[in-house]
């Protein structure tokens, strides 16, 4: 439908060029030369599909000619648009149309999921058995990171809309403030008081800046020590601060000197690498239960998670944590080793639908594209963020009372 703007009787107002030919009667491309105030006319904008054109209803006289040219300039631009959505409009109507492509696009990703994977999961078990400062520094490195998508995703134009972001100068501060938190917790064994003064210098620098200061500031940098930094220390707590041998743990007797002997196999050690197998075996089945089976929408914040992929994923969970617990002789009761699980389970899936709910309101897919196949380091780590809390508060409250 074609759009029109009239301009009546309008007074025009001189342009200086800095580049158009001698000749007045022939300007350049993509110009406009407008005559002297005194004179007056009828203009008619008129947009036609790609076109765009000034028609001119009333002449003028000679001393004040006006030269008009076909705006092209902006229909180039609306045609190049107008083509690039083709394109990908195109592209994904052929994948949607052609079943062989995207089938092959699917197991590309998918292929590429598992060697990533893989890749990450062989050496994160090889720092979760040595411990101490190499998995806490492999921790904090993770945390950094992460830390950093998260202020990323608070920063994002969805977000961004509802709120005002805290500044970059106080998110840096709190992506270093997270990084120190498991260092500490592994110096101190605890970071009560650490917390609480961070969580102190990050609200008076918000407090204290120019402009004017905003909860939404406050709220968000706040969730960021929270969500990133203090949750992961749980992780060290579980990992190195319970250090009681696990001593009916058979795979300890034959572990080498060399690494530590049987005193090495703590029962941090093995409630983590426990803990660790749940939450991959509740991500696993969760999608292949949901690929098959998956009918009924678990919730609108992650449409793609069912109730039959979170049966499965629960089932999974349970049964990883009964047999390993089985393997380590720890927990030694079986009522024990399937309330772990069951905790595992619900700690991973709140941990996973939290981000999903960030990333929903920051309108993006994934929190960042370190990792090929898997998006961000928080798309990988969000089910363990926290469960390292509940396990710790389970292997060290729940059990003492009701027995292992």
């Amino acid at each position: 439908m074609a759009s029109y703007v009239e301009v009546d009787r309008f007074n025009l107002i001189p342009l200086s060029l800095t580049s158009h030919c001698a000749c007045p009667c022939r300007p350049s491309s993509k110009t406009l030369i407008l005559a002297r105030p005194s004179s007056r006319l009828n203009l008619r904008l008129v947009f036609d599909g790609s076109r765009c054109e000034f028609r001119v209803r009333r002449c003028i006289s000679a001393s004040h000619r006006i030269v008009t040219t076909v705006a092209r300039a902006e229909a180039d631009r609306l045609d190049e648009d107008e083509t690039k959505e083709e394109v990908d409009e195109g592209n994904s109507l052929s994948m949607k149309e052609n079943p062989v492509l995207e089938q092959q696009h699917k197991a590309s990703q998918l292929k590429k999921r598992i060697i990533f994977g893989l890749g990450i999961g062989f050496p994160a078990g090889g720092v979760v058995l040595a411990g101490g400062w190499v998995f806490t520094v492999a921790l904090a490195s993770a945390v950094l990171v992460g830390a950093r998508e998260y202020f990323e995703l608070v920063r994002s134009h969805g977000i961004t809309a509802g709120m005002t972001p805290p500044p970059r100068y106080v998110s840096r501060v709190c992506s270093v403030i997270c990084v120190l938190m498991p260092i500490l917790t592994l110096y101190f064994g605890h970071i009560d008081v650490s917390v609480t003064s961070a969580a102190f210098v990050v609200a008076m620098a918000l407090l204290l800046q120019r402009g004017n200061p905003r909860f939404a500031q406050l709220s968000s940098a706040m969730f960021g020590l929270f969500y990133c930094g203090y949750l992961p220390c749980f992780w060290v707590k579980l990992r190195c601060g319970i250090a009681v041998p696990a001593l009916n743990t058979r795979i300890g007797t034959a572990w080498p000197v060399l690494l530590g002997g049987q005193a090495h196999w703590t029962v941090g050690l093995v409630a983590t690498l426990i803990s660790i197998s749940s939450i991959i075996a509740a991500d696993t089945c969760a999608f292949v239960g949901g690929k098959a089976f998956g009918r009924t929408p678990l919730t609108s914040i992650s449409p793609k998670k069912t109730w039959e992929g979170a049966i499965a994923g629960l089932g999974g969970c349970i049964a990883t944590s009964v047999i390993l617990s089985k393997i380590f002789c720890w927990p030694t009761s079986l009522l024990s080793a399937i309330a772990f699980g069951f905790l595992n389970f619900f700690g991973s899936l709140f941990g996973d639908l939290t981000e999903s709910m960030i990333k929903r309101d920051a309108g993006v897919k994934d929190s960042g594209s370190l990792i090929p196949g898997h998006g961000g380091i928080l798309d990988r780590v969000d089910s363990y963020i926290f469960t390292g809390a509940l396990a710790y508060s389970f292997v060290k409250t729940f059990l003492p009372l009701y027995g292992v």
